[in-house]
């Protein structure tokens, strides 16, 4: 890909059902080195500071699938701006540009919003009884905790992306909320 064709954003949440900008192609791909985590404490969209739930981050280690979208020279700015005011309500995460890699093999360099693990946000690694009672009853400014948890499970088995964790976490959830 040269410069004049766009610039690539990778996506492994809501990004991939829900990007909310203008792009010339999605493309399934893959970020290696990082893994999807309920690593976040949501204070923002989807808890409060007197009841946190939980969103996801980029942990270290391991592989994420997920989407690449194409974004053209013209909206880029746009779309860049855009992308920073949802990604980063409380700044718990950082702009990198990473290599991904797409669905025939390519790789790219792509805008990834990762993880800081600095930052008081940061949960780091919860089991999945500690994720569960957190995200169980948090609801924030964009909705229900579980309700993001339903759309990420579901949206990505409808990629084909199956993460047995994920789907034993959200019935965890479901039996706390009774």
């Amino acid at each position: 890909m040269n410069a004049e064709d766009g610039k690539w954003v990778f996506g492994y949440g809501s990004l991939m059902w829900r990007p909310g900008f203008a792009f010339i192609e999605r493309r399934p791909a893959t970020l290696h080195g990082r893994r999807r985590a309920f690593c976040i404490y949501s204070v923002h969209h989807r808890g409060t500071y007197d009841r946190p739930g939980l969103v996801l981050g980029l942990a270290p280690g391991g592989s994420t699938r997920g989407a690449a979208y194409l974004v053209s020279p013209a909206d880029w700015p746009g779309v860049y701006a855009y992308l920073r005011e949802r990604e980063q309500p409380t700044e718990t995460y950082f702009e990198g540009w990473r290599t991904i890699t797409l669905d025939d093999r390519r790789r790219d360099p792509a805008l990834v919003f990762l993880s800081d693990r600095n930052h008081p946000q940061w949960a780091g690694d919860l089991t999945l009884e500690a994720q569960a009672d957190l995200i169980a009853g948090s609801t924030g400014l964009s909705g229900r905790n579980v309700d993001y948890l339903r759309d990420l499970v579901q949206h990505l088995a409808e990629e084909d992306i199956h993460d047995h964790g994920l789907e034993r976490l959200l019935k965890m959830v479901i039996a706390r909320e009774g």
